[in-house]
């Protein structure tokens, strides 16, 4: 997963979902840690703002 830091609004949604807790709002800043990522895409539906793409 990939984010648009220049989309991204930071409201932490795709930190909610994430059955596998590989997104962290830390900072004001949305981290994604691949390694722990199974690619479920719940990130990328519930993002209201369309800043997270495979």
């Amino acid at each position: 997963m990939r984010i648009n830091y220049e989309r991204c609004g930071y409201c932490g949604a795709c930190v909610g979902v994430c059955k596998s807790m590989a997104i962290e709002l830390i900072e004001n800043r949305v981290v994604i840690y691949e390694d722990r990522c199974k690619r479920c895409k719940a990130c990328i539906i519930v993002c209201p703002l369309k800043a997270l793409e495979e």
